[in-house]
């Protein structure tokens, strides 16, 4: 692995930490899906299971850690606080792109530390589907699942970022088809996610098409990756860099809007994730059509406090998703994804503009 490439998985870390990266004028859109009060909820709250199953495994909540990092020293210490607390919470998490570590033996330990912190968490290997298109073959997939001895692979798809960034990796013509190639040999499940841009009905057809077994949303609202690349390009001095990240801060398929175009698009699991910062918003994801939600950025601000940090904040999220599911009166998760919603604003006009019957929320749980 160069020392270029190591030096921007550094940056990447700091920038996150040390600058505000998050969508500026562009919403989740979960300001837009209203839940119903129920004054009877008939329920004992203590007796709430927050308890799902998603690709065969069970996880103590609806909630896994999306990918943040690897490749770089500060990353080892963040893998490893995460990991030891999803495992005593019961939850799961994947980690940033291991493309570092097939080009770098010795960066391997930045991310065999995750299941070495979690033996029975599950974990989700990465790799960029771009570099598929690159030359990667199922030797270097096998050996990233390997790796951590990961319960699925997530193939991360980011041209948003990569036309953002100097070094870019900007050809992904056949990608489609190499994450079909791969999905057909591999025995794992395959999840295809975004980062930070969203998927529309149309691609996650085409993603269910070929085999994949999940799709990670990520949509716009959260953190932004072209704002990443924006503040990368001022410190460099890059003005024509600076000025198309600038551009393209707030690029992409809001959160709510690509949960809702993709779980009624598909037969397959469906992880919600992209500006996810509370559990109430968590509740909103699964009620949406989601079957997991993640987050990252709330996770890293903690994680590198340490493990106590991030299991008290990971908790607290459990906590008010617990809240939001008595208040709806829903006893378990499959519960919640049946309740009625209200969905108004630019949510509404999109799915309605793009052919999806929005009334279909309300009228869940009617009699």
């Amino acid at each position: 692995m160069s020392k270029e490439t190591r030096k921007r998985k550094a940056e990447h870390i700091q920038i996150s930490l040390n600058q505000n990266v998050q969508a500026r004028r562009i919403t989740t859109g979960f300001e837009d899906i209203h839940f119903i009060h129920r004054a009877l909820p008939e329920l004992d709250r203590q007796k709430i299971d927050l308890s799902t199953t998603v690709f065969g495994h069970r996880f103590a909540a609806p909630l896994i850690v999306g990918a943040i990092t690897g490749g770089t020293v500060e990353a080892t210490k963040i893998n490893a606080t995460i990991a030891e607390a999803i495992e005593e919470l019961g939850l799961g998490m994947g980690v940033g792109s291991q493309r570092a570590a097939i080009e770098d033996k010795k960066l391997e330990k930045t991310f065999t530390i995750a299941r070495k912190k979690a033996p029975t968490a599950f974990l989700i290997a990465n790799i960029g589907g771009v570099q598929l298109v690159h030359g990667y073959s199922l030797k270097e997939i096998e050996k990233v699942v390997e790796m951590i001895e990961a319960d699925a692979l997530a193939i991360h798809l980011n041209p948003l970022q990569e036309t953002t960034q100097p070094e870019g990796q900007t050809n992904f013509k056949g990608v489609l088809e190499k994450i079909g190639e791969v999905a057909k040999e591999l025995h794992k499940p395959i999840i295809v996610k975004e980062t930070g841009a969203g998927i529309a009905a149309e691609e996650a057809k085409k993603l269910e098409a070929i085999g994949v077994s999940g799709i990670d949303v990520s949509g716009a609202g959260g953190t932004s990756w072209a704002a990443v690349e924006y503040y990368r390009a001022k410190k460099q001095k890059n003005s024509f860099q600076r000025r198309l990240s600038d551009v393209f801060w707030d690029w992409g398929i809001p959160t709510a809007i690509s949960i809702a175009e993709v779980s009624r698009s598909v037969n397959i699991p469906v992880i919600a994730s992209g500006g996810i910062r509370d559990g109430v918003e968590i509740a909103k994801a699964l009620s949406l059509g989601a079957n997991l939600t993640s987050l990252s950025q709330p996770v890293l601000q903690t994680a590198i406090k340490g493990v106590k940090e991030t299991k008290n904040v990971l908790s607290l999220l459990m906590e008010e998703l617990k809240n939001t599911m008595f208040l709806v009166g829903a006893g378990s998760v499959q519960a919640l994804q049946k309740i009625p919603l209200v969905i108004t604003g630019k949510t509404t006009e999109w799915l309605r503009m793009r052919g999806f019957d929005v009334e279909i929320y309300g009228r869940r749980g009617r009699k």
